[in-house]
């Protein structure tokens, strides 16, 4: 059975995360339990290689490094590099949980982000669709269910608060066709 490289990765990063800095000789336990949870795997010798092969990996491209703690003992922490790549794992994550019934109102997006940071921009317009906003035109996007704490985390990963507005609308003109979209009634 494989293991999942990202999986461990985002174990190790957020075992790290919880304990702030994390003893070296700690790191492996704590995240052998954890992925005991993830996956029913009997052979310990093989998680222990791949957790190992994981943190090596990470301190090489800089998500963690060493730090001596007060009393001297070798301890792993999160780089800044490292905190960006664990907000990434979590918004691998991110979905908006449906309620059982339509509340007949919409969720509009607008926003307006400049040219400088069209990456950005063009990040926001491929999350929103993976979440499954329907655009309306290039900057305004509609989902049908309320969605502001997912809207919320979009602004803050990708830093544009006050470029994106967040509306709750009770009727968009000729939305016969957003209703099919949607699968509303």
């Amino acid at each position: 059975m494989r293991i999942e490289k990202t999986n461990i990765k985002s174990i190790i990063l957020s075992t790290i995360e919880l304990a702030g800095l994390v003893s070296v000789a700690m790191v492996a336990p704590g995240v052998l339990v954890a992925l005991n949870k993830v996956q029913k795997q009997k052979r310990k010798y093989e998680q222990k290689y791949h957790v190992n092969r994981a943190i090596r990996e990470m301190i090489e491209t800089s998500l963690i490094e060493y730090h001596k703690n007060s009393k001297g003992v070798s301890c792993l922490r999160l780089t800044e590099k490292g905190k960006e790549k664990l907000k990434d794992y979590a918004m691998e994550n991110l979905k908006i949980k449906k309620p059982w019934r339509w509340d007949k109102k919409y969720r509009v997006i607008i926003f307006d982000i400049k040219e400088f940071k069209r990456r950005t921009r063009d990040k926001l317009r491929h999350w929103l669709e993976h979440l499954g906003f329907v655009r309306l035109q290039n900057s305004v996007w509609v989902y049908p269910y309320e969605c502001r704490e997912v809207i919320i985390l979009l602004k803050s990963h990708f830093k544009i608060g006050k470029e994106v507005l967040y509306m709750t609308v009770d009727s968009i003109e000729n939305d016969k066709w957003l209703k099919k979209e949607f699968n509303l009634n």
